[in-house]
């Protein structure tokens, strides 16, 4: 029990300094974004916080507008629509 609840303090602890990262590294439109996508999408959230952590930490930007997070998010998910098909019998 205490080591679950260290574990979830940690990870607390850990999203809350991703999100003050973000902070700083996002202007408020593209932060906006980035946490609806954290509600819509964890897997596409933590691939670009892994990008966004990268690009930033690389100095060669200021803060990213929303749409260079657009521009992002389309190299990081190509557009996977899939297709249905109705067979009648």
């Amino acid at each position: 029990m205490r080591r679950e609840l260290l574990k979830r303090y940690k990870q607390a602890q850990q999203e809350q300094q991703i999100r003050t990262y973000m902070q700083r590294a996002l202007d408020a439109k593209a932060y906006e974004r980035l946490m609806n996508i954290k509600v819509s999408n964890r897997e596409l959230y933590m691939q670009l916080v892994q990008l966004l952590i990268n690009i930033t930490q690389s100095g060669k930007t200021g803060k990213i507008t929303e749409s260079q997070l657009i521009s992002l998010i389309g190299r990081v998910s190509p557009n996977n629509e899939s297709k249905i098909e109705f067979r009648h019998k």
